[in-house]
């Protein structure tokens, strides 16, 4: 078990991914782990080089806690924590797992202190207080969570912080429970809260409206220091911000590194996967199949002169390969380039004609033609030989 110390300095980088697929990613309905499957994802994720892994919920006992308690005596280099409510008797449970971080969740917005709690703000901060001081009293490093901040009251979310940081937390984090932020509010909510109080913020977000990844950045912009992630973005409803989509973005949009080690977020993606029962959708960023799929004759003759012109960033980053698909949209040089692999000096007036029946071909498989069936065509041309039948 890690010191608070040592949690601190594992912690300090210009952003911090604390990865909660076992805990909110095992959330999503359907999606159950088994404990040595978790084990593995665990040490997927150390081995990636991500700092802190939310391992689960000590406070749900039996094979939930086994797994905790199980990863924490892993000797992994990633800081292990428990999520916990803001209460003392969930935070024993975590001591009983031998963590070395708790997150500690308590109801932020009045929706939810109302509605669900039904308590008073005032019972909330007195909890949050009690909680997060009996944590300190016992060393951990400690998350205190403002679940539902995204529709929380801004100046009790301040008095939250405030409260949070008085009796020992060393972050807030920042929940958009619901997915209902967007990046523009969450930007001068997440500053606002940091200027006033002084406190580093995580940014946990929910992606009901398409904008998990953009509300993260833009609280990373404001000042946050800290991201919650899961791998591929699974969790409740539609998902969290997506673990390759924050590193990879902080890093060639705002410049800013994790340490994560992008070559190694492909293959911890597909165990998730397989484990999940989630499979990686063709046109998932930085992990599908298809991020460099070149069909649009355009693009392709534009990467066939220089791949910058139409990739964001390398493919060996993540682990990927870049394709030239044939098909309807292909151009020219698409041809050229393939049938130069089997030999064949393709001149232009051949290749117009072989273009019009890769396009037919195509339209009439309704799919690619592989590399293959293009000099097939060009065979069956050069005979004199119409796979269509128009002899």
């Amino acid at each position: 078990m890690k010191n608070r110390s040592d949690v601190q300095k594992l912690l300090d980088r210009p952003v911090a991914i604390c990865d909660t697929t076992l805990r909110d990613g095992e959330q999503t309905a359907g999606i159950v782990f088994a404990n040595i499957e978790k084990y593995r994802i665990a040490e997927l994720l150390d081995a990636a080089g991500v700092p802190q892994i939310e391992a689960g919920i000590p406070a749900m006992g039996g094979d939930e806690k086994t797994a905790i308690k199980h990863i924490a005596r892993m000797g992994l280099n990633a800081s292990i924590l428990g999520w916990n409510r803001a209460d003392i008797n969930d935070v024993n449970t975590s001591i009983d797992c031998d963590v070395d971080s708790v997150a500690l969740s308590m109801s932020a917005s009045d929706i939810h202190i109302e509605n669900k709690l039904r308590k008073s703000r005032r019972w909330v901060l007195d909890r949050v207080t009690e909680s997060v001081e009996y944590a300190a009293e016992h060393g951990f490093y400690i998350s205190c969570n403002a679940e539902d901040a995204g529709r929380a009251d801004l100046k009790f979310l301040i008095d939250f912080a405030r409260a949070a940081k008085d009796a020992g937390a060393h972050r807030l984090r920042y929940c958009d429970t619901i997915g209902r932020g967007e990046p523009f509010t969450t930007y001068e909510r997440v500053k606002t809260i940091i200027s006033i109080v002084g406190i580093d913020i995580e940014m946990h977000t929910h992606n009901d409206f398409g904008m998990a990844n953009a509300n993260s950045l833009a609280g990373i912009k404001a000042g946050a220091k800290f991201v919650s992630t899961t791998v591929m973005g699974v969790g409740e409803r539609t998902g969290n911000t997506a673990l390759e989509e924050i590193v990879m973005t902080a890093k060639h949009i705002l410049k800013m590194e994790t340490g994560v080690d992008t070559q190694k977020l492909r293959p911890l993606a597909e165990y998730v996967s397989i484990a999940a029962n989630r499979p990686i959708h063709v046109s998932k960023p930085f992990l599908g199949s298809s991020c460099f799929a070149h069909e649009a004759g355009i693009h392709t003759d534009g990467i066939i002169k220089d791949h910058s012109n139409y990739e964001p960033y390398a493919p060996e980053e993540m682990g990927l390969e870049r394709s030239i698909v044939i098909g309807k949209h292909s151009g020219r040089s698409t041809l050229v380039s393939v049938l130069a692999e089997y030999g064949v000096d393709l001149d232009a007036d051949t290749g117009n004609d072989l273009l019009e029946l890769v396009r037919k071909a195509s339209v009439y498989l309704k799919r690619r033609l592989s590399p293959d069936e293009l000099y097939s065509l060009y065979d069956n041309m050069k005979k004199g030989l119409d796979p269509f039948g128009n002899q």
